[in-house]
């Protein structure tokens, strides 16, 4: 496997597009019904992950088959947590969202988690009630669930009244190492 991750760019959107496309079947083909719907991520969104130099991709062989978002804190969303309290709410962290993969690229996430932790040791990451797939990978690498947050702008509200109907609330982790 000669698997790399690297800075995503403008000419890997088709690929990008594809990738997410994959990633949205799984999830539906796997009860999640709801997450990523109305076009999100938008090229726009992938776009200002690339502005923000956070946008990367998986490549195995040449071929763009992953894509996530590796960025910097402050996480606006991660501002109010609910039910629980993150690790540490002090130190500088990285997030990552938007994680994507074709079916039969295996092992994707675990290359994004090495990759995370070997440019920060403090990493939070949210997913959607119904994506047990990624609930279950999250919790795989050891982090730990910390409550509830809630996504503002359209993906995200911080209003916890209108967050009860559970279409805006996101699960959110996190893990810290030490080196």
């Amino acid at each position: 496997m000669s698997r790399i991750i690297r800075e995503a760019r403008p000419t890997d959107m088709a690929e990008i597009k594809q990738v997410m496309d994959a990633a949205k079947a799984i999830m539906r083909q796997s009860g999640n019904m709801h997450q990523w719907s109305d076009g999100y991520p938008s090229e726009a969104v992938i776009t200002a992950d690339m502005e923000r130099n956070g946008g990367l991709v998986i490549e195995d062989g040449g071929k763009v088959v992953g894509y996530f978002a590796f960025l910097p804190s402050p996480e606006p969303t991660y501002a109010k947590i609910y039910d629980g309290e993150w690790i540490d709410d002090v130190q500088p962290y990285h997030v990552v969202h938007r994680i994507a993969s074709y079916p039969d690229a295996h092992g994707i996430f675990s290359s994004i988690m090495d990759f995370c932790f070997s440019h920060d040791t403090n990493i939070r990451i949210d997913t959607h009630r119904d994506n047990k797939i990624m609930q279950h990978n999250i919790l795989k690498q050891g982090f730990t669930y910390c409550g509830i947050i809630y996504l503002q702008s359209g993906d995200a509200l911080d209003q916890r009244s209108l967050a009860t109907k559970g279409t805006q609330e996101r699960l959110a982790y996190q893990k810290m190492v030490s080196r």
